[in-house]
């Protein structure tokens, strides 16, 4: 059993509960024992003041790599980068080699998680066999499976059919898990690498409109809710986009949606120097689609941030443009870009941001001992940072094992000092508690 700790003085806040405010918290073993005023009894004492404490993050939607391509990435090393940006769940997507869409792989991916023991790692389960958008995977295998995937995406490509889609959503519905379809109609974003708009226009690179999302996002919505299943839409990049999430939930559709760290803070005119860096599916969409997603998941209309962690290679990533894979790196950086462009413009507060990194993706994926509540009896799965700390991002000095994040060289505010998975240190003082950096 972990030693008694007691983390002193912190701003703690957590939108489970309502709390925020000034606070101790009491750890015992893998368990939070109190909080308010707590006395020290034999504990070691952690100084917090000055640092928010909050539910350990949790993201939706990462690409582990592993099984298959362990050159981009393991779950070793995704999830250390996920200890070191706060995040103690990660969901890992299903597009491996081989693809997760059966009991077996999603169990090996879970098991994979629990040896390296830096986060929880949940797989999601493919929704067509292979990915290949024609044949339904086992769903009920998957959840019924050691692993219980309650989550499903062929994320990376989409579900063209709109057959297969309403019978992976009718299947679903039994399980009461939650289907995540890559919203990109096929025909519209043929040939396309970035947006489709004046920038594209005056390169000369063959453009995504964003209608060849909202058309998918809306075709879903309608079997949504004709279906009666919960979906959740991936990575919102649009202005039209929102709009449609908006409507069906005021006609309560069973829908939930995230935005990505870059679609936050990302235009499309950092493609004018070509650098494939900045090559990501959804593309990078315009200042107007920025500011209404950011809008949006200041008012609850986007629930949740997801990292869509893409990690590439050099060797892959940089390339042409046209010739390099879409991908991003985003779980060591999410937590300051937030910051920087969200908390720091006052688009949105403290409460509301721990609800989107934290509160919300674990309750759309129904994560029991994540997102808190942080009370006496659950589990202490937590996250201290420094609000107003500065870094400089270096790519060289990430834990993943690749190196293409759009924020290379880029000042950000806000550090994660603590990050503590059921009482165990992952990471202390800024560093990984294992000693490896």
């Amino acid at each position: 059993m972990n030693e008694a700790l007691i983390l002193r003085g912190a701003r703690v806040v957590d939108p489970a509960s309502g709390r925020d405010e000034t606070a101790d918290v009491r750890i015992e073993g893998e368990q939070i024992t109190d909080v308010g005023e707590v006395s020290t009894n034999h504990a070691e004492e952690i100084d917090c003041a000055g640092l928010i404490l909050a539910p350990g993050f949790v993201d939706l939607h990462a690409h582990l790599r592993e099984p298959g391509r362990e050159d981009a990435e393991t779950v070793a090393s995704g999830t250390r980068a996920a200890a070191r940006g706060g995040y103690t769940a990660v969901c890992a997507m299903a597009n491996t080699d081989p693809v997760a869409d059966s009991a077996a792989i999603v169990e090996q991916v879970a098991l994979l998680g629990r040896a390296a023991g830096l986060a929880d790692v949940y797989p999601v389960g493919a929704i067509s066999v292979g990915l290949q958008g024609e044949q339904l995977a086992e769903i009920g295998e998957m959840a019924t499976s050691n692993a219980h995937v309650n989550f499903f995406s062929d994320d990376g490509k989409c579900v063209q059919s709109a057959g297969l889609m309403r019978r992976a959503l009718e299947y679903a519905r039994a399980f009461d898990a939650v289907i995540a379809n890559h919203a990109e109609e096929g025909a519209l974003a043929d040939g396309g690498h970035m947006n489709e708009g004046e920038v594209s226009s005056i390169l000369g690179i063959q453009g995504i409109p964003s209608e060849a999302e909202e058309v998918i996002v809306a075709r879903d919505l309608a079997l949504a809710k004709l279906s009666g299943a919960r979906l959740h839409v991936p990575h919102v990049s649009t202005a039209g986009t929102v709009e449609l999430i908006r409507a069906a939930k005021a006609r309560g559709v069973r829908v939930t949606a995230e935005v990505t760290p870059h679609h936050l803070s990302l235009t499309d005119d950092l493609v004018s120097g070509y650098d494939p860096v900045y090559k990501v599916a959804p593309p990078l969409r315009t200042r107007d689609d920025v500011d209404a997603v950011r809008r949006a998941l200041a008012d609850g209309t986007i629930d949740c941030v997801a990292t869509d962690h893409a990690p590439h290679p050099p060797e892959d990533k940089e390339r042409e443009f046209d010739l390099a894979p879409c991908g991003m790196l985003n779980l060591e950086t999410a937590l300051g870009v937030i910051i920087t462009d969200l908390i720091d413009a006052g688009i949105t507060d403290w409460t509301r941001l721990v609800e989107a990194m934290s509160t919300a993706p674990a309750r759309v994926r129904t994560l029991s001992g994540h997102g808190g509540p942080i009370a006496p009896g659950t589990p202490a799965n937590l996250v201290v940072f420094d609000p107003v700390a500065t870094w400089v991002v270096v790519p060289e000095q990430l834990a993943s094992r690749s190196r293409n994040t759009p924020f290379a060289g880029r000042t950000l505010k806000g550090k994660i000092v603590h990050t503590i998975l059921r009482g165990r240190f992952t990471v202390r003082e800024g560093r990984d508690a294992d000693g490896q950096r």
